[in-house]
């Protein structure tokens, strides 16, 4: 157990390690499977030719804003002292930098091409059993889940390892200056997410939108035809947006959560068997672990037979991951921390932390089953956008957003009483530790993610590859539950953002030595309300990209079929490649301006405004974000399940609807706006409010104000007080609260023309008979300072 305590640090990366052992095992295991016929592999090839693609494009863009970035933190990391406060950093961070941005773009690759493997081989194992195609697309989606998870944790472990050893000459400023450099790793894990999630987005939905409106309403073919120019995108835009995509963007989720209790973790001081640094080593322990709690739960997801509920499958492993964790968690706490600990004058105990956990997990699951009911089939909100589209259109749009709105009541209160109870329980590291203890189980979460978008284009193959019946309905039955799982996932994405958000939040004001956001001030309201815009012009311009992309999208699929003769008798083949290309060239292309705003706004606030005013701008994108990405991800979803639920046929008013029919109809045009709700604008609202704050800790060294800047001649700032020139011979006191006794303490001070300097840390007096000390509770100390007129009044 000793050899254990002296060597933890070092197990951590081994556990990412282990992950990636067993998602390789995965991967040629998936491999192996029979891919089907000629015809088959053709298709999916041009699906993995699409998306390999377009990744290179997109990689080649984001190299150059890689390079720009580091080479903009290395010449931060030479600056070590700003108006004589020392700075914790070093040009070390940009390579740090770089590493966060390659393994982000690695986490996207590794899940593109299990989906691209996997898929294919779905289609074929649905032409034997249900449970057979549950199978392969499933541990396919486990691919990318171990493969993000591991390399998170063996990056951010091995990083942390590497680091400490290289700052040791700094002693006990080597562990603050190790973690400052870390965060580096997280902003380019985070930067690279956005611009991944928002690409690959508006790929997937230019896309969609121009195979749906042309295809399936003009020419009246099914969305994933073999005949519709637009389908081979389609299907390549669900492996860039929804697994490339998704894989960065919960890599970044999972680094950030981890750093933001990382950073909260250093400043609580401990005596302890692991050197004190057992409040920084947890949420890394927990999540490696949770690797490997992951794996366990991806055992209990199977099926019997073709009547068997996959949904149901799903849950169990998902929830007994979530069951082991919490158990392990106790065990873990209790070993790791000591008894008390103390984070800004707030007490708590080990099993405060594991408590805070607990709600942590809690939350997470509450977040799955709401999603789950607002946007799964056969629930009353998804029937309820199915019997207003038999009145039109304007009424299914006008169901879907109110579903849409309705959804964010319950998780937004989860939300809010998780913060209260993780507060409660541990302070802001309980709210640090709830976020991790929801992450611990990414892995679990990203496989039932991955699983919705392999089972989405094992069913375009098998429409395309003219398969019988059967293997389009189990493929079907998948994709089905895919829709809901994909909408959980970024439920869960969207929850997990705001606890991190919120701890990364409390780092910065760490860090930037604020000690509040008063909004009684104007400027930091006027950032409130800049930063609750934000996210409403983000979506704009990502709706608005995706409308772009569509049209191009749209002329080109009527050309093809207005000019080539035969493409709907099965005589030509369509021109897949340039549909491909017109979704590349304006992903790439539509990008760079949503992703410019995340980057460029909170240094342009900082720097001018100051950090107490970039705090209330990161409050305002915090809050409008959150509720922006539940809504739009929700409404997505239902819109998208109320049209699927047309292909098995509705009771409206009595009669069964299917298909074909105007109320279907209806719902094409609903699913249609949702698709870049739910795809493109709505999942990258958790990036935009994670990087937001990512670039706020990382700037904060650099907004920190020194003590005498903070003061102002009239009191304005009421934890910090100065005394001017107390002239010699005059009877100079101050009354101040002792805050552990309650009573009333005198001190006499300046028998000389002095200047006295109070902060809200310490008040130091040169030549002064008595120092006295500052607290929170006694800020508004009773000030009795040399009875001359005026010089009482500004301490009021």
């Amino acid at each position: 157990m000793e050899f254990l305590q002296t060597n933890l640090i070092y197990f951590i990366p081994l556990l990412g390690i282990i992950g990636l052992l067993v998602m390789a095992s995965k991967s040629i295991w998936v491999s192996k499977q029979d891919a089907g016929d000629a015809k088959m592999t053709e298709l999916a090839g041009y699906i993995a030719d699409g998306a390999m693609a377009f990744l290179k494009a997109e990689w080649k863009v984001l190299s150059i804003f890689v390079l720009f970035g580091a080479a903009l933190l290395a010449y931060s990391g030479t600056i070590h002292e700003i108006n004589g406060k020392e700075i914790h950093s070093s040009w070390i961070i940009s390579i740090a930098f770089v590493i966060g941005a390659v393994f982000s773009a690695l986490a996207g690759y590794i899940g593109m091409r299990a989906a691209t493997k996997a898929n294919v081989r779905t289609t074929q194992a649905a032409r034997t059993s249900l449970k057979q195609a549950l199978k392969v697309s499933f541990t396919g989606g486990t691919v990318m889940g171990l493969g993000v998870a591991g390399l998170a944790i063996l990056g951010l472990g091995g990083l942390f390892i590497a680091f400490l050893a290289y700052f040791s000459d700094l002693g006990d400023d080597g562990v603050k200056t190790a973690i400052e450099v870390l965060t580096g790793f997280s902003l380019g894990a985070e930067s690279i997410a956005l611009f991944a999630r928002v690409g690959g987005g508006i790929y997937t939905k230019a896309a969609d939108v121009g195979a749906d409106l042309v295809g399936k309403v003009e020419a009246g073919i099914p969305e994933d035809d073999v005949r519709n120019p637009a389908t081979i995108a389609d299907n390549v835009g669900d492996n860039v947006g929804d697994v490339a995509g998704m894989g960065a963007d919960l890599f970044g989720s999972y680094v950030a959560t981890i750093l933001a209790t990382m950073v909260l973790g250093q400043e609580i001081v401990v005596t302890d068997n692991f050197g004190g640094m057992s409040p920084i080593l947890l949420p890394m322990v927990i999540c490696g672990l949770g690797i490997l709690f992951s794996i366990v739960g991806t055992w209990f997801v199977t099926i019997k037979d073709e009547k068997s509920n996959v949904q149901t499958a799903l849950n169990l492993g998902n929830w007994s991951s979530i069951a082991i964790t919490a158990l392990a968690s106790f065990f873990i706490v209790k070993w790791m921390l000591p008894e008390n600990l103390s984070l800004r004058g707030y007490d708590f105990t080990s099993m405060d932390v594991f408590y805070a956990i607990i709600v942590g997990l809690v939350v997470g699951t509450v977040m799955s089953v709401v999603t789950e009911y607002y946007t799964a089939m056969g629930k009353q909100p998804v029937d309820s956008i199915v019997q207003q589209s038999s009145t039109g259109h304007a009424t299914n749009i006008i169901a879907g957003l109110s579903v849409g709105m309705k959804s964010t009541v319950i998780p937004i209160l989860t939300l809010a009483g998780g913060i209260m109870a993780s507060y409660h329980f541990a302070g802001l590291y309980g709210v640090a530790i709830a976020a991790a203890g929801m992450m611990a189980t990414t892995a679990m979460q990203l496989a039932i993610d991955a699983f919705g978008p392999i089972a989405d284009n094992a069913g375009g193959i098998a429409e395309m590859s003219q398969l019988p019946p059967e293997v389009r309905e189990r493929t079907d039955n998948l994709d089905a539950v895919g829709n809901t799982t994909a909408a959980t996932g970024k439920g869960f994405a969207i929850a997990s953002a705001a606890l991190t958000s919120l701890a990364l939040f409390a780092a910065f004001v760490g860090i930037a030595s604020i000690d509040a956001i008063d909004i009684y001030k104007a400027p930091v309201l006027a950032g409130l309300f800049v930063g609750g815009m934000i996210p409403f012009i983000f979506s704009a311009l990502c709706i608005q990209a995706v409308g772009k992309a569509a049209m191009e999208m749209v002329n080109e699929v009527r050309r093809q079929f207005r000019e080539i003769p035969g493409i709907m008798e099965y005589k030509a083949k369509p021109e897949y490649e340039k549909c491909v290309a017109i979704s590349t060239k304006a992903s790439i292309r539509e990008m760079m301006l949503p992703g410019a705003i995340a980057l460029i706004t909170p240094v342009v606030v900082g720097f001018i405004f100051g950090a107490e005013v970039l705090g209330g701008l990161l409050a305002g994108v915090t809050v409008s974000g959150v509720l922006m990405g539940i809504f739009q991800s929700n409404a997505g979803g239902a819109w998208d399940n109320a049209k699927k639920s047309f292909e098995k046929g509705v009771l409206i008013n009595g009669t069964m609807t299917y298909k074909g029919s105007e109320a279907h109809k209806a719902s094409v045009t609903g699913d249609t706006v949702g698709d870049p709700f739910k795809d493109t604008s709505g999942p990258s609202m958790n990036i935009l409010i994670k990087l937001m704050s990512i670039v706020s800790l990382v700037i904060a060294p650099y907004l920190a104000q020194p003590v005498s800047a903070n003061i102002s001649e009239n009191h304005q700032h009421e934890t910090t007080m100065m005394m001017h020139h107390c002239k010699a011979g005059e009877n100079c006191k101050m009354m101040t609260n002792n805050s552990s006794a309650g009573s009333k303490k005198e001190c006499e001070m300046c028998a000389k023309d002095e200047e006295c300097t109070h902060s809200q840390e310490t008040c130091t007096m040169t030549n002064c008979k008595h120092a006295t000390k500052i607290t929170a509770s006694n800020v508004k100390a009773d000030m009795s300072c040399c009875e001359k007129p005026g010089l009482k009044d500004r301490f009021k």
